[in-house]
């Protein structure tokens, strides 16, 4: 039996990574990995429990095949280790923080990759933003309004599994395991 991808996509400050590690627990229990991603941002900045490498360094990483996926975004460069291929030919789900730009790619490789859509209220994702302090008020409204096209366009698209955070973490957790039964 082969296992599946779960691809979660979101808007940056949608709660990705707080929905992660909220549910790692239980996902691992239920035989699903949860992917380190590599990113050129240093291991130091604020975020998800990332492999940050140098930007040269990813550039090696990608040239040598290392990655199943990658991606490059808001100037960072993304990368999922290809070891997941592996673990999917094991049987084991396999749940990767994905990129919504970079979907399309994802599914070509992985057509029966299970995609989860985590939104977040407009104004929830505001306040997330400012909060962090990584962006301008001029970059979070660019975020803001590709957000919104992004969201436009995915509400065509039945297969995607669309949880909202903008409630308690737990409502979400709880959200993400359901979509995640077989």
């Amino acid at each position: 039996m082969s296992g599946r991808l779960i691809y979660l996509i979101g808007p940056s400050g949608s709660g990705k990574d707080s929905l992660l590690d909220a549910a790692r627990t239980r996902l691992t229990k239920s035989n699903c990995r949860i992917v380190r991603r590599v990113i050129t941002r240093s291991a130091e900045a604020v975020g998800e429990a990332a492999q940050g490498v140098s930007a040269q360094r990813f550039a090696e990483m990608e040239s040598q095949g290392e990655f199943a996926l990658c991606w490059h975004a808001n100037g960072l460069a993304y990368g999922i280790p290809r070891e997941i291929d592996d673990w999917l030919a094991a049987g084991e789900d396999v749940l990767v923080n994905g990129s919504r730009g970079h979907l399309s790619a994802t599914r070509e490789r992985y057509p029966s990759a299970l995609v989860v859509l985590l939104t977040v209220d407009d104004a929830v994702l505001r306040h997330r933003l400012l909060a962090r302090g990584r962006e301008s008020a001029a970059e979070i409204e660019q975020r803001l309004a590709r957000n919104d096209r992004f969201s436009a366009e995915a509400g065509n698209d039945p297969s995607l599994r669309v949880i909202d955070n903008s409630g308690p973490l737990e409502q979400s957790v709880q959200r993400l395991l359901a979509c995640l039964v077989r």
